[in-house]
Formats: structure tokens, C-alpha cells, sequence
């Protein structure tokens, strides 16, 4: 485990803040800076109190903050690491197997389900479809290195998708070996509190705002094949734009 400490920590007598609070600000600061990496172990309690002439009781504290702002992951028998982060760009239609991958992390799911069902009235708008239409429906927990990033439902026309059961790891892997992937796609975010089911699905508290992205994704022809509401942790996902001005 990495004993480094790559910041400077004076606590001020006159903050209203307590000590666990201090540090806990000063070691955000330094993992948002990049100080530390994305799986980097952090300093042991003992390490850190030890380094900084604190109490491990206050350096215990710093880090259950950390870990309930979603910045430090606590891996049973072997420590606390650095959250994984997401920087997803706007500009290019990846999956979440794909935009994972290029960063080094390890992308899996958890299924909830993935079978037919009656295509809903909004999911008939969205794609396209008639009433009484099925549609394959996959719902599922998406991962990095074992953390939950986002909570995940995918809808597709049954023609498009057929046997949903064999979708493994990523979605967008399978239609492209069907020969049916979207090559374009239209996508809406906005910020939502959790309720109560999606707080137990991505382990976040109740409330917490989320990011809510409903994507439709098109073949060449025009066609919608794909309709996904994503729930992404708001402390694991940015999104980042490149915008130009004319002139």
C-alpha cells in the first residue's frame, strides 16, 4: 500500500469545521487534482495520523466521509482505494463496455432481467413501434472494477432483438455481430433525486441526485433500435462537451 503523502495538511484552530472535516476536504482536493489515481490505494489510517501528527480516530473519520462522498472505495481485507471516475465525451456514441475499457477498468454487469414484454406507450413513441408490440427488455446494474456505476434499462424492438438471453457484457458488441448496431443516437440528461429503490440499487442515500440519461439510438437508414434510461452515479460520471464558436 502507497505510504506517499503528495499534499501539505495544516489544521486551522479557527475553522468552524472539525479535524475530520479538514482533512477530509484536503484529501477530496487532492484525489480531484489527481494527486491520486483511479485503484491507487490510499495512506492507511495508521500512515495518515502517523504523517500528520492526528488521532487515527480522526484520520478513520476523514476517510468514512470520503467513502460516503463515493471517492474512496473500501475493498474488505485489503484497504481503501480511489474511486473509479467516468469522463464520458458527448461527441462520440460509445458503450459503457467501450468507454470503460479505454480508460483500464474492468466493465461487468449485474442482470436483473432481460426477457419480452409489452412495448409501453412511451416505448412505442420512442421507437417507433405499433400497439401490441413486444420488445426485449434488459435491465441490469453496470460496474467498474466491481463498483456500481449506474443502474441501467435497455429496450429494442423484439425484430431487432430476438434472443436477449444472449446478450453477455456489452449490448452494443452483440447487435454489432447482428449487424444491427446504432451508428448515431439522440441523448437527454438531467438531474434526479433517488427514491428508495434506485437509492438500494446504487448504494447511494436516499435523495442523492443522480444523472438520468435517456438515450434512442438509430441505424444508417433512420431506423430506432435502442431506447435506454441510464441512472448514473452523479459522483462516478462526467460528461464532457467540446463546443466551438462560429467566426
Amino acid at each position: 500500500m502507497s505510504t506517499k503523502l503528495p499534499f501539505q495538511f495544516k489544521p486551522d484552530p479557527a475553522a468552524a469545521s472539525p479535524l475530520y472535516m479538514q482533512l477530509a476536504h484536503k484529501l477530496a482536493q487532492a484525489i480531484r487534482e489527481g494527486q491520486y489515481q483511479a485503484d491507487e490505494a490510499l495512506p492507511s489510517e495508521r500512515v495518515l495520523s502517523e504523517s500528520l501528527d492526528l488521532s487515527r480516530v480522526t484520520a478513520r473519520k476523514a476517510i468514512d466521509r470520503l467513502v460516503e462522498q463515493g471517492l474512496i472505495v473500501r475493498k474488505r481485507g485489503s484497504g481503501n482505494y480511489i474511486a473509479p471516475k467516468l469522463e464520458q465525451p458527448l461527441s462520440r456514441l460509445t458503450s459503457f463496455s467501450e468507454e470503460l475499457h479505454q480508460r483500464g477498468f474492468k466493465p461487468s454487469s449485474r442482470w436483473l432481467t432481460r426477457g419480452f414484454a409489452m412495448a409501453a406507450p412511451d416505448e412505442q413513441l420512442s421507437l417507433g413501434l405499433t400497439t401490441g408490440q413486444k420488445v426485449a427488455r434488459l435491465e441490469r446494474l453496470r460496474l467498474a472494477d466491481q463498483v456500481v456505476m449506474a443502474y441501467e434499462l435497455s429496450v429494442l424492438p423484439e425484430a431487432v432483438l430476438p434472443e436477449p438471453q444472449k446478450v453477455d457484457s456489452s449490448l452494443y458488441e452483440h447487435l454489432a455481430r447482428l449487424g444491427r448496431a446504432p451508428v448515431r443516437a439522440l441523448q437527454h440528461i438531467r438531474a434526479i433525486n433517488a427514491d428508495s429503490r434506485l437509492a438500494g440499487l446504487l448504494e447511494v442515500p436516499v435523495g442523492q441526485a443522480v444523472l438520468f440519461i435517456t438515450r434512442v439510438g438509430y441505424l444508417d437508414q433512420g431506423q430506432a433500435v435502442e431506447l435506454t434510461h441510464s441512472y448514473c452515479r452523479s459522483d462516478y460520471y462526467d460528461f464532457v462537451a467540446e463546443m466551438r464558436r462560429d467566426g
